[in-house]
């Protein structure tokens, strides 16, 4: 009979199998609606060929882009799920098989020597973020950001006497500076407050809500809709060759900050928006 780990294991392989060859339902329609809307020719191939690229891979089961990202898990554990120390070795497992099963793009490699592991499995990789909130369920949501998208990170610690003006403006000018280089369309994901550590979480975070999930705040989800405006006016476009959809959505998360400090970071994410999760219940049941 199989233990809890076994049965963790081989579902998040094929967790982390759905993540890297199926698009969450919100990101394609927000593709196919840009498609719908787009005017520019150019724009409008670029969209369609994302589309069709979509298609085959899921139902090809290969994935959607050759590179398979760095291995990302957040994990929200309840503070009653009983098999918490169960987690981080099915991951560890399931990462190993499934680079090799899938396959995904070995993509850890030690920052001095060069030298690639083979496995995704090195030092903090795959990266776990543990969560620990009320409950006794427990879920894993696998992350595997791109390295194209991962270069257009940026931090920024204004004055604290900054105005939001000044703050748009730097997030719309980091958004024009990164160009074609971030694959867009692309959900931008902003951070503000906190520390410079706490700024960047919250950026990355926040690409894990469905596109047009709306900050609760009703100031910060207007400040959302303006930013999407104006980046989406830059003309950037699909690949960065021009067109109306340089972003699929902008999304904020807030943290109270010091008095002497003002972070903001963002996090850029590519047109391959690839999440997907499960939750696991106290009784040890799986449920996508």
């Amino acid at each position: 009979m199989k233990g809890i780990c076994d049965i963790l294991e081989e579902n998040l392989i094929s967790l982390i199998k759905k993540s890297v060859t199926e698009l969450p339902r919100d990101v394609v329609d927000a593709l196919e609606y840009a498609h719908s809307r787009e005017i520019s020719k150019i724009a409008k191939v670029q969209l369609k060929t994302i589309l069709e690229n979509i298609k085959i891979a899921s139902k090809s089961k290969h994935p959607i882009c050759q590179d398979t990202g760095t291995p990302t898990f957040f994990v929200d554990v309840g503070y009653e799920f009983p098999f918490k120390k169960e987690i981080e070795p099915a991951i560890l497992k399931a990462v190993e098989r499934a680079t090799e099963d899938i396959p995904l793009r070995a993509n850890a490699v030690d920052p001095f020597t060069g030298k690639n592991t083979g496995t995704n499995i090195g030092n903090h990789i795959p990266w776990i973020d543990w969560s620990l909130v009320k409950g006794n369920s427990c879920k894993i949501t696998v992350f595997p950001k791109g390295g194209g998208s991962e270069n257009g990170s940026a931090l920024k610690m204004f004055n604290p006497t900054v105005d939001l003006d000044e703050i748009k403006k730097f997030i719309v000018e980091h958004v024009i500076e990164m160009g074609g280089r971030v694959c867009p369309p692309t959900v931008v994901g902003i951070g503000i407050g906190g520390g410079s550590d706490i700024a960047l979480k919250l950026a990355k975070k926040s690409l894990l809500r469905p596109i047009g999930d709306r900050n609760k705040n009703k100031t910060i989800a207007k400040l959302e809709i303006d930013l999407l405006e104006e980046i989406n006016d830059t003309g950037i476009g699909p690949m960065g060759l021009g067109g109306d959809t340089t972003a699929l959505d902008v999304h904020i998360e807030v943290a109270h900050r010091h008095p002497a400090s003002f972070p903001v970071g963002i996090a850029m994410q590519c047109w391959a928006n690839r999440r997907a999760s499960i939750m696991i219940t106290r009784d040890g049941e799986i449920i996508w």
